[in-house]
């Protein structure tokens, strides 16, 4: 699969990034969820701006392989290394240290990566932390610096009180807010990640989202064969909504 794959896959609304982490550094993980997003039919997969388990994910998949870092001088090796393209963000692991993203420091990231590869194609995520409209507010000032995917996230910031399909529904309720609110204000299109589920993948398609982004749904699992399995339900979910008949 190729970017353009990538692109149609936006297009169409299923566009699903499976996510190693950010601070997954552990080549056998790393491996075992590249694998699963490979063999579970994914468009795409994402991890940790590291040269070597760049070349290790090459070895094991034809997926476009995003690297995801918060220091922009980390994407030179990746990209060098056979990174397809760069995200900036998948802050989650971040916040649980108390550390936080505002949008000046995460449009100043964002100039600063443009610098340094102004070519490559570039995601950048708007931090939860921040209240809706300053949330769009970002993410326009970001296309404007050369961001060519906007990422939303929000499941560490929600707190479900019920079990099943419903609480599966309140985790993915920040994102798809984000996700609704940010497609509606930009062109370029909008990735809807964390606390994202086979169950909510539709509803942020629905909302704007031309795909999702997943990690621990997938990391968090035992096995390669329930891996995959994962991935392929979040495949199956996506091919049950048409961008086209939504926006028709």
């Amino acid at each position: 699969m190729t970017i353009h794959s990538l692109q149609r896959a936006f297009d169409q609304g299923r566009a699903l990034k499976i996510i190693s982490g950010l601070t997954n550094f552990d080549a056998d993980r790393v491996a075992a969820t590249v694998r699963a997003a490979q063999l579970g039919g994914a468009t795409f997969v994402d991890i940790a701006a590291d040269a070597n388990l760049v070349r290790l994910a090459r070895q094991l998949t034809n997926l476009p392989i995003c690297v995801s870092a918060v220091e922009p001088a980390k994407f030179v090796p990746a990209v060098e290394a056979g990174a397809d393209l760069i995200e900036i963000g998948n802050f989650d692991a971040f916040y649980a240290q108390g550390r936080r993203f505002e949008a000046a420091e995460v449009l100043q990231l964002t100039h600063e990566t443009r610098s340094l590869l102004p070519h490559i194609t570039l995601s950048v995520t708007v931090p939860h932390i921040l209240a809706l409209d300053e949330q769009v507010k970002l993410a326009e000032e970001l296309v404007k610096a050369g961001a060519d995917i906007i990422q939303t996230e929000g499941g560490t910031s929600s707190a479900p009180t019920h079990a099943g399909t419903l609480g599966l529904i309140e985790k993915a309720a920040p994102t798809l807010a984000a996700a609704y609110e940010i497609s509606r204000a930009v062109s370029v299109p909008v990735l809807c990640a964390s606390g994202i589920s086979n169950v909510t993948a539709p509803l942020a398609v629905a909302a704007g989202a031309a795909g999702v982004g997943v990690g621990s749904a997938i990391n968090r699992l035992d096995s390669e064969v329930a891996m995959i399995a994962a991935v392929r339900s979040l495949v199956e979910a996506l091919a049950t909504v048409s961008r086209s008949s939504i926006y028709a």
